[in-house]
Parts: C-alpha cells; structure tokens; sequence
C-alpha cells in the first residue's frame, strides 16, 4: 500500500485529496508541503463530518493545489486549496451541489466549514468547502456564478 492509498481518516486517502488530472495531464508535480499536508488531514476530517451529515460518499473533484497547478487551473492566488485548507465536492447519492450546498449552510459552524461556496461556473457545479473562516463574515456562505458572486446559496439556472 502507498502513502497515497492509505486512509488518512476513515473514508479518505491523501491520493484523493491531491488527484489532479490537469496535473497528470501537464506532468506537474502536486506534491504539499509539510504544513499543507498537516491541513489535509483537518480538510478530510471536516470531509468526515461532511460525508456524515449527507449520509452519502463524497467525490472530491479538486484539492490540494500547488502554485504551478493553482495557476494551470486559473486558480486565484489567495485559494485555500493551496494551504491544503480546502476541497471541492460533489455526492451524487445526496443530490445535486444546490442541495447539498442547502443543506450545509445551516451547519458550518457546527461541521467545522469555515467557507461554503456553491459554484456554478462554465456550466459545471461543485460545492466548495474550507476549514479556513474568511476575514468577512458576508463571505462565509456565498454563491458564485459566471455572473459573479452573491450572498447566501442561490439557485443555479
């Protein structure tokens, strides 16, 4: 067993939280530093809580990102990915990100979010969470859409 199958909490392995396929496509290395490494485990472990609450698996589409495949990305150059602070999800088995993204909401604090984004940009929807609690308090549960950035989770069209 490598290091990146081993579970680091009971449903999640390092290799999850630091897949990218962008990154195997442009051979860059996607490989955290030690303090990132020590955030994933807090990042998997409010996944844990996360997972429970849904009562359903969680597929992370996107976690930890170095700078080289932050940028790849168009990632912006504040993201939480980066500190290995942050995870984008979808559950299928839930529903869709909106739900999912409805049904957080009103348990951040107590899951250990410190920011929920629903995101629905270029026509695809994930759920954006980080343990990381944003300077402004307006910004801890926010939508984002090819519009921009609103308040709350919202419907996405």
């Amino acid at each position: 067993m490598t290091a990146n199958t081993t579970k680091i909490t009971p449903h999640f392995t390092i290799g999850e939280l630091i897949a990218s396929s962008t990154a195997t496509r442009l051979h860059l290395a996607n490989i955290p530093t030690p303090e990132a490494l020590r955030r994933l485990l807090g990042t998997a472990e409010m996944l844990e809580r996360v997972r429970s609450t849904l009562d359903a698996p969680v597929i992370i589409t996107s976690g930890y990102r170095g700078p080289a495949l932050n940028r790849a990305v168009g990632g912006v150059t504040s993201s939480d990915h980066m500190s290995g602070q942050a995870a984008d999800i979808i559950a299928p088995r839930f529903g869709t990100p909106y739900q999912i993204a409805k049904t957080l909401a009103p348990l951040v604090s107590v899951l250990g979010i410190g920011q929920l984004i629903l995101e629905g940009v270029k026509g695809k929807q994930w759920v954006h969470v980080s343990t990381r609690i944003p300077e402004k308090p307006s910004n801890r549960v926010i939508t984002i859409t090819d519009a921009g950035a609103q308040l709350g989770i919202q419907v996405l069209s």
